[in-house]
């Protein structure tokens, strides 16, 4: 397992100590980072090293029947992002043995799909350095032998993380709501988007390791049923007791007309974003998809896991 250090990666650790049929390799460039107590469990080994380093565990590659490559670039210089997030994870795979491997779970990201789940064109070439990255690895998958062994899943907006665990990213900064939802309150928006919290990408992710393929190569886009801005508003103005009054169409020629004004700088892929508002995928599947109870099935339910108080700011 590579990237168990991170927010998901911890949740699905979790979950994976419980089964005592697995010897658990991690991959870790920084080990003291991992929160779980491991050290002394029996059946964790700890691999010193990121995926730029996986040469020297040439010799234990062969011998792993389930892989699950969660580690990824979020940022730094192209050279090093695209090095992690497409050369060295494809590396990682092609030395995995397709006779003895039973099964890859490769994390890729929803943001480079379109809402038919189809590669969006934009993601390879307006994206981010790390969207353009996983664009990349994603595009390349068929060139490996281990191939029809691969499950890619793709995660909408992850939330996660407690005392225990990291948070993600979203999730850092959602104590900001707060700030906000008197004043977002008043505001509608043509767009849309899923959620999952951490737990539940885990859950599914265990569930999928336990029923590998039968078909070959799978994908999975892992998120909540999509729900629209202007949804998202009102139960987080309900979770609060805040009231709404009246709501002012944000439309997309006002949005332009404000990033004029305000003279906001937007990269090619936050533009193409804004225009594109809708990221909402056919057939996202979670816990509940495979007849299990999710952990975050709302965003009230993100609201209290993360501890946030229910009342007007």
């Amino acid at each position: 397992m590579t990237g168990a250090s991170g927010c998901i990666g911890h949740y699905l650790l979790e979950l994976l100590l419980q089964v005592d049929r697995y010897d658990i390799y991690l991959l870790l460039r920084y080990p003291e980072k991992l929160r779980l107590p491991v050290a002394d469990h029996p059946r964790v080994h700890i691999l010193q090293g990121g995926l730029a380093d996986i040469d020297q565990y040439a010799d234990l590659l062969p011998t792993i029947q389930i892989a699950i490559l969660t580690a990824a670039a979020w940022g730094g210089d192209e050279e090093y992002v695209f090095g992690t997030n497409v050369r060295h994870n494809l590396r990682l795979m092609s030395m995995l043995d397709p006779d003895r491997c039973q099964q890859v779970i490769y994390f890729s990201t929803a943001s480079i799909l379109d809402r038919h789940r189809q590669p969006l064109a934009e993601a390879g070439t307006l994206g981010t350095d790390y969207i353009r990255s996983k664009y990349e690895c994603h595009q390349r998958l068929p060139e490996l032998a281990i191939y029809p062994k691969i499950t890619t899943v793709f995660p909408t907006l992850v939330f996660g993380g407690d005392k225990d665990k990291p948070y993600s990213f979203i999730s850092a900064g959602l104590q900001d709501v707060t700030r906000w939802v008197g004043l977002v309150r008043f505001f509608q928006a043509d767009a849309g988007f899923h959620f999952s919290h951490a737990q539940d990408i885990a859950t599914v992710v265990n569930h999928l390791i336990e029923h590998p393929s039968d078909q070959g190569y799978r994908e999975f886009v892992i998120g909540n049923p999509p729900l629209s801005v202007n949804q998202a508003v009102e139960q987080i103005s309900d979770y609060f007791g805040q009231r709404i009054w009246f709501r002012v169409p944000l439309s997309l020629g006002l949005a332009n007309l404000l990033i004029q004004i305000f003279r906001v700088q937007m990269a090619p892929w936050d533009y193409f974003c804004l225009q594109y508002r809708h990221f909402v995928y056919q057939g996202a599947v979670n816990p509940a998809s495979f007849g299990m109870d999710p952990y975050c099935a709302t965003l009230a339910d993100l609201l209290r896991v993360h501890d946030i108080a229910g009342h007007p700011p």
